[in-house]
This record gives structure tokens, sequence and C-alpha cells, in this order.
């Protein structure tokens, strides 16, 4: 199989008319969204007005129903009001409209806007990022796959103000990145191709590609990362460092931090089966990185940015790292091991001491940390940690925004008691487990230089049985949306300035 992803997305096109009848036959489904309460002249816009009416009159609002347009062609109809509410209740009701228009496979698809003055661009937005999302194929080794239609166009209509399609083929773009290497088998995602699939990446992107090898970190004193990666048994694990230069800055303004760990058995303290099925995803963080990069590189931003991704597994043999080993990390801070299957903030730590040698504006950090996060949020929300106590309100409001949820966590200095060691500067993580989610934002910390502003993202909503907000796969990319509404109306350099 092909490593990399089809980045095709389907062709967008809006118009402020609604479609003739000749423009709707020549579509496989049409989907029309009225506002909340659509008034009669409403109604005798729509195909088949009375009878969607009397349809409408029987489901919850925001419900949709479907029939037929009466064309030898039989063009699919789905009819629905616009239910409102916040951005992820917007993205919820786009996700099960688009479900059930793809009931048909359709490839080319309409949809209409009627009635709904100022909530035409939450609906329609929500709705083009519902398709995009569900247009996207995922990894599939089936032999016998089941071929059918993909989307391939999508029209507008009815729309008063142009959308911001490109924003929204971005974020697009991104989260189908993100999703599509957290999917990929641990066979196929291995240290070394994807090293290789990430230099191709690159190259699409206009992007810089550099790797860090074992003997480069080691050279680096990147003890923490090594300590891991001993373990694996082939010496293909690494730090890839992904640039975007719109210009001739070195320094970058913004570095991007994902944890990669391909294959997490626990190393030593071994993971149950249960806990270690999906352990193939504990890369995510890293896809998630890369995700954010391609899509502020597909929108060419101005500003520079690095992406940092820790790649390795967690494996158990006799050269694993065990509890009570003492290593040196990057920067200098001796870590008493604990417990190893706390690698990943072993692998964050040395990526992003290293990241911050380069002086970045503000380090964003995306990774699957803690169980403790998922139990403290569910599935339905994200973790965020900082260094700066505005940035909690200015994540929180982000989320609510871009419909990716998140919450933030204590980050007091009094709970570094329970890091404190007798034998090293810090302890990876406390025995006991209790509030690890803080007590790992808290080791992090350690290096990431105070004078930078910082963001933890623990990705506890990154994988949801039934998807999450208009994402309808149980991988979510959750992390993209986010950071691309964290930087929409400010550079990193502003965003920085106004958290110092």
């Amino acid at each position: 199989m092909d490593i990399l992803p089809d980045l095709k997305l389907p062709l967008i096109t809006q118009s402020p008319k609604l479609p003739a009848r000749a423009a709707r036959e020549a579509l496989d489904h049409v989907v029309i969204v009225l506002a909340a309460k659509p008034t009669a002249q409403d109604y005798r816009r729509v195909p088949q007005g009375k009878q969607i009416q009397a349809l409408l009159a029987k489901v919850d609002d925001g419900e949709a129903v479907s029939s037929r347009l009466g064309n030898p062609r039989g063009t699919g109809l789905t009819v629905a009001k616009f239910r409102g509410g916040s951005r992820f209740e917007q993205l919820t009701w786009a996700k099960q409209l688009i479900a059930n228009c793809n009931k048909d496979k359709p490839s080319k698809v309409g949809i209409c806007a009627i009635g709904l003055a100022e909530s035409q661009q939450q609906s329609l937005t929500a709705l083009v990022a519902a398709a995009l999302a569900a247009a996207f194929k995922l990894p599939n080794l089936k032999s016998s796959a089941k071929k059918g239609n993909r989307l391939t166009n999508l029209k507008l209509y009815g729309v008063d103000s142009a959308l911001p399609l490109a924003e929204l083929r971005a974020q697009a773009l991104g989260n189908n990145i993100a999703r599509w290497f957290t999917v990929l088998p641990p066979n196929a995602l291995t240290a070394s191709t994807y090293r290789k699939a990430l230099a191709k990446l690159s190259r699409k992107f206009g992007l810089s590609f550099e790797f860090f090898d074992e003997k480069k970190l080691a050279s680096l004193g990147a003890g923490a990362f090594l300590a891991v990666s001993q373990g694996n048994a082939d010496r293909e694990a690494g730090i890839v460092r992904l640039r975007y230069r719109p210009g001739k800055q070195k320094r970058a303004d913004l570095a991007l931090v994902g944890k990669g760990i391909l294959f997490d058995t626990g190393g030593t303290n071994l993971k149950p089966f249960k806990s270690m099925l999906d352990m193939h995803t504990d890369m995510q963080g890293s896809a998630v990185a890369v995700g954010c990069l391609a899509a502020l590189a597909h929108l060419q931003v101005p500003y520079a940015i690095d992406a940092w991704l820790a790649i390795t597994e967690n494996r158990i043999s006799a050269k694993a790292y065990k509890s009570q080993d003492v290593v040196t990390a990057a920067n200098g801070t001796t870590i008493q091991v604990i417990h190893t299957d706390a690698e990943g903030r072993m692998v964050l730590a040395d990526t992003l001491a290293i990241a911050a040698k380069e002086q970045p504006a503000l380090v964003i950090d995306y990774a699957t940390l803690t169980g403790a996060c998922v139990g403290a949020l569910t599935e339905n929300y994200s973790g965020v940690f900082s260094n700066r106590q505005a940035a909690n309100s200015i994540a929180v409001l982000a989320g609510a925004a871009s419909g990716e949820r998140v919450w933030p966590f204590p980050m007091d200095p009094d709970f570094d008691e329970m890091l404190r060691s007798e034998i090293a500067d810090i302890k990876q993580c406390a025995a006991s487990g209790f509030g690890d989610h803080i007590l790992a934002a808290r080791f992090l910390s350690k290096f990431v230089p105070p004078s930078i502003p910082w963001i933890h993202v623990d990705l506890s909503s990154g994988q949801r049985k039934d998807g999450l907000a208009h994402i309808p796969s149980e991988v979510t990319g959750f992390g993209v949306g986010l950071t691309l509404e964290l930087l929409r109306q400010q550079s990193p350099a502003a965003l920085a300035k106004e958290l110092a």
C-alpha cells in the first residue's frame, strides 16, 4: 500500500442563486438546510415543499428527512432545519446530515441554504467541514474492499456572502493527514517508513526535512529519548524536524512538538492486552503536529514554523530501560525512571528541550499522554496545560470556536513535591498514578525555559468510538482545528506577546 494518503479534496463551488431544476437533476444528492422556523415562502422554494413540510413536522428540530426528486435519475433529497447551538453542536448536526446524504454514495452533492439569514455561514461551514471529513478515505487493507462513488464535487447554493473555503480546505487537509497516519497498522508505519513518508510529504508542501538519528541524539545528550528507544530491535528511531519558511527568517516563530510512539508495549512494565491493543495510535501527537504544519503551509501563513516529531517504539527487550534507571536529558536534567509505560513524557522531554534551544516564540506540543486525562474529561474533551495562566482562557475559547473542546488543568508548583527525587533532579512520574496528567505536564515544563510560552495538549479525545463533532471516524485527528483557531487572527509571536 501507499503509505501516503490521497490528499485530493473535492472541488467546491459557491453561488448566490438556488439551483434551477436542470442543475438539481445533474446532482446525485441535494441537501437543503432551512432556518429553525421556516416561512411559507421558504417552503415554496423547496422541491416538493408541502411534502417536506409535513415530514419535518413529525421529527425533532434538526433531524433530517429524506425523499427523492421526481426525475429519471432519482436524485436524493435530504432536508433539515439548522439546529444551532455551540460550534460543537453545529458540527455534530452537520455530521448526521451528511451521513444521511452519503447513504446514496454520491459523487456530486449540492447544498442549498434557504432563509437562514445570520446563521447561514455557521450552517454551511459546518456542512462543508462534515462533507470533507466524510469524503476522506482512511487506510483499507481488505482484499475485497467495496468500491463506491467518492465525493468529487460539492456545490453550494444560496450563499449570501463567500465562505472561507481556503480555511475549511486547509483544516480538512491537516485533519486527514493526522487521521491517516494514526490509523495505519504498526507493521506498515515503522520508524523507517514513517520517516520516508514524512520526507515525501515535506516535498509536497515545500518543507525542509531533517532527521536526528540515535547517534546525533547521543551527541546532543538526549538520554531520555534514548532510554526509550534502546529497547527497539533496530536503530531506526529518532527525531524528525520539518521546517516551513515563507521567507529568509531562520528562527521559528512556532514550534509544534508531537509524541510519535509507533507502538507502546509499556516496556518492562508491560501493558495488559486490552490496554495494548490500540497502541499503534500512540503516535497521533506527531501526526497532529504534521497535520497542523501542513494546514498552515497550505494557507501560506507569513511566519516560520518547525515541527519536531519524536519517533520511536516502546518495546520490551533485554535492553529496554527499567524502573530506577537514572538518565540525563538534553538540557542536563537528570531523571529517575519510575514506570517504563510513562515513555511519552521521556521522548517529549528531549524533543521539547532540543526545540527550545532554537528559541521559538511559542511552543505547542500534542500527545496521547495519559489515561488520567481521559478519566478526568472522558473522550469528549482534551486537556490543556500551560506555563502561562492566560493561555487557559484563550485555549478554551479557541476550543469552543473550533468545536475541538478543551479544558485547562492546574499547573501550581506544589505539584512538584510528588515528583521530588532523592537521587536525581526529578522523578519521571509518581508511583501512585494520582493526577498523572497534571504531573506529566509539570514534568514536561522542566524542559521548556520559562521565558518561552508553552501549551501542552493531552489528546484525551484523539479517539472516540462514534467520532467527534463533524469527524465520523474513531480516530478524530483532534488538535488541527484547535491550533488553526488559536492562530486564525494572530501570529504566534503576537499570541506569545499576549501571553507574556
